[in-house]
């Protein structure tokens, strides 16, 4: 793979049984839709609960292929992580009460409560009539959440995705493993996603590129939208 921006022994790695690193060699743009997992203010606002700053600068590519795949006839697809209050049903209890420690917790999960500031996309993002913002209630977009993102997707004829946001290792990678076993063929462009640490960034990306998503930069992806 020329130009793609990553180790080459993570492209040795990934490559080694299907013999190259692309998966796909084309897309269709109107049966692809663009996922955009958690890009919110409790994620890129300095001093927020879950601040990413490697995240800031995905606002750019992630408007990029936004824009490319709309003119194309695609979906875009803003997903936000949403809970509830602690003691309320919709609470997360497993995930905030354990994965979270006790004096972070309020403002964590408050940051997502559904209409707080924190909980908004982030500014910048090009969100555009026609498109879908939908709430996650899990680290993937497909599980135990208030609406059935694979039929809202069949019903429009999607076959194809291209997963960005945050976190590489958790949410995004989380998404793209359930959208592949659901037979999606996903994309996963690796500078439009992020994590807070460059080891787990590296990490989620060396996991998918193994099986779950053709791993390649954005403006490889933007290109097969706009052939």
């Amino acid at each position: 793979m020329a130009d793609s921006g990553l180790p080459q022994e993570m492209i040795d790695s990934a490559a080694y049984r299907r013999g190259r690193m692309e998966l796909f060699d084309s897309l269709d743009p109107a049966h692809t839709a663009l996922i955009v997992i958690d890009m919110q203010k409790a994620w890129l606002s300095p001093g927020a609960p879950f601040e990413t700053p490697a995240a800031r600068p995905l606002v750019a590519p992630i408007n990029r292929l936004a824009g490319a795949l709309r003119a194309h006839g695609g979906l875009v697809v803003w997903i936000q992580h949403t809970t509830a209050p602690p003691g309320q049903p919709g609470y997360w209890a497993l995930y905030f009460d354990n994965f979270i420690k006790a004096e972070d917790r309020a403002a964590a999960t408050l940051a997502l409560v559904a209409g707080a500031p924190m909980h908004a996309l982030a500014d910048g993002l090009d969100v555009q009539d026609g498109d879908l913002v939908l709430p996650k209630h899990r680290f993937s977009a497909f599980v135990r959440n208030p609406h059935d993102l694979e039929a809202m997707l069949r019903a429009r004829g999607i076959d194809t995705l291209i997963v960005t946001g945050v976190a590489t290792n958790v949410c995004v990678e989380s998404t793209v493993r359930e959208a592949m076993m659901l037979d999606f063929r996903v994309f996963m462009p690796h500078d439009a996603v992020a994590a807070p640490k460059p080891e787990a960034h590296l990490a989620g990306l060396r996991n998918v590129m193994q099986s779950f998503a053709d791993v390649r930069p954005t403006d490889q992806v933007a290109a097969l939208i706009e052939e």
